[in-house]
C-alpha cells in the first residue's frame, strides 16, 4: 500500500543524503525511483540534488512532475522529493493524489520551520496530511538536539527577513531552542 512520508529535520540532519540513499536503495533493488525537487531550489544548478557530503544525482523539478501523465508516474515504484518545504500546498496535495489514486509512494524530505521558527507552507501541509511524519535529528554545538535553523551573518543571528533565502553552512546553523533564543552560535556569546 502506497504512503505519503515526510522526513523533516533541522539543517545538517542529512535529509538530502537520506533522499539520495533512499533512491539508490530502491534502484539497487530493481525498483524505479524518481528524484525531484521544487524549482526554487537553485543552489545545486539545473535539475540536480547534491548533499553536503558530496552525493549528487540528477532530478526533475516538482513543477514538471505535475505535468506527467498517470502512465508516466505509474512507471515509478516511488517518488522522492527533496527540499519539500519549498513545495506549494497544492503541489503537496498533488503528491498525495499520486499516493491515493495511482498507488505510488511519495517520500518527502525537508525543513520543518524557517529561521524564525515558522512552518514553511509545504511543511505545514505535509505535517497535516502525510501518512508518516518523522524527524531526522542533528545536534546543536552544545550537544543537545537541534530543532532551529538559525540564519546568521557577521553580526550574529538574523531575526527578520524573507522566509526563503537559499543558503548553506555559511548562512545557517542548526541550534537547540535555548541557544536559538539566546542568539548563541557557539560557546562564547557574541
Amino acid at each position: 500500500m502506497a504512503k505519503l512520508y515526510y522526513y523533516y529535520g533541522a539543517m545538517g540532519s542529512s535529509k538530502t543524503a537520506n533522499a539520495l540513499m533512499t533512491r539508490f536503495n530502491y534502484e539497487e533493488a530493481g525498483k524505479k525511483a524518481l528524484l525531484c525537487k521544487p524549482k526554487v531550489d537553485t543552489r545545486d544548478g539545473e535539475a540536480k540534488v547534491r548533499s553536503r557530503i558530496g552525493l549528487e544525482e540528477a532530478c526533475v523539478f516538482l513543477e514538471d512532475l505535475v505535468k506527467y501523465t498517470e502512465e508516466e508516474i505509474q512507471q515509478y515504484y516511488c517518488i522522492i522529493v527533496d527540499e519539500a518545504q519549498f513545495a506549494e500546498p497544492e503541489q503537496v496535495d498533488f503528491l498525495s493524489d499520486i499516493v491515493d489514486f495511482l498507488n505510488v509512494s511519495v517520500i518527502c524530505y525537508g525543513l520543518r520551520a524557517d529561521f524564525q521558527n515558522r512552518l514553511f507552507p509545504g511543511s505545514e501541509r505535509l505535517i497535516a496530511i502525510a501518512d508518516c511524519v518523522k524527524e531526522l535529528k542533528t545536534v546543536c554545538w552544545c550537544g543537545k538536539k537541534a530543532t532551529c535553523n538559525a540564519r546568521y551573518n557577521e553580526n550574529g543571528i538574523v531575526r527578520e527577513g524573507e522566509q526563503f533565502m537559499l543558503g548553506s553552512n555559511g548562512d545557517y546553523m542548526a541550534l537547540c531552542r535555548k541557544h536559538f533564543k539566546l542568539g548563541m552560535l557557539g560557546p562564547n556569546p557574541s
